[in-house]
């Protein structure tokens, strides 16, 4: 349910808010419902990580992937635009993933 919660949240904030605003829904959704700081760690980041991969596509593909290309040019990676939107959906995922678990501590800090 947190998964989906904060799929959807980031999805939706993806077209019209900045980056970060996918750190605060999933730190409210983990807040508000979230169980255990595993669960809510692996939820926040396999949703933002998803949500970041599906919005760099709608981006990029259009485009033919031109931009993507010239910026993996610019970092020691191999010359692939795989690369670059995998490292964006990690890190992406971890912003996510650590924005959950500081909700669901948070929650259990003041549970005491």
């Amino acid at each position: 349910m947190l998964f989906l919660i904060v799929l959807i949240l980031s999805f939706a904030s993806g077209y019209f808010l900045p980056w970060w605003v996918v750190a605060i829904a999933a730190f409210l959704a983990a807040f508000i419902i979230g169980k255990t700081p595993a669960q809510a760690f692996w939820s926040g980041f396999a949703a933002v990580f998803i949500v970041w991969i599906v919005l760099a596509l709608f981006k990029s593909i259009p485009n033919n992937h031109i931009l993507a290309d010239r910026v993996v040019q610019l970092f020691p990676l191999p010359h692939n635009w795989l690369w670059l939107l995998f490292i964006t959906a990690f890190i992406g995922g971890i912003v996510g993933g650590m924005s959950a678990l500081s909700g669901v501590l948070l929650k259990k800090a003041f549970a005491k």
